[in-house]
């Protein structure tokens, strides 16, 4: 495999037009590398492509996995909020009937207290 790419690159860069006809097709690269690399050329190339699938399958897994944990927080989150923000009105609602019940009693002792 070393070899195909460094024929490649000891080759002077042809123009456009000399390189279209000089391009080998896929086949016959595929058919050279079947009859010319050895068993650690293949490793080598299957390590590189696995790599670089993984590379690729990794950016995608971790966008997929950050958009479903996002959508999951987002729910709970809005549930917690939902339930804090009954607690905080139910809360509320109680201190708002206590200061009123004190403020009456209050106002009711005062008004006793002029009677007298």
């Amino acid at each position: 495999m070393t070899e195909v790419f460094q024929d490649q690159a000891d080759a002077p860069a042809p123009t456009h037009a000399v390189h279209a006809v000089q391009a080998p097709a896929p086949v016959a690269l595929e058919a050279r590398a079947a009859a010319e690399w050895s068993a650690a050329d293949w490793n080598t190339l299957e390590h590189r492509l696995s790599e670089r699938i993984l590379h690729q399958l990794q950016g995608r897994v971790d966008f997929v996995l950050e958009q479903r944990l996002r959508d999951s927080m987002e729910d709970v989150l809005k549930h917690a909020l939902a339930g804090l923000s009954a607690q905080i009105q139910q809360g509320l609602q109680q201190t708002i009937e206590q200061i009123v019940l004190r403020a009456v009693a209050q106002e009711l002792a005062h008004l006793q207290a002029q009677k007298k």
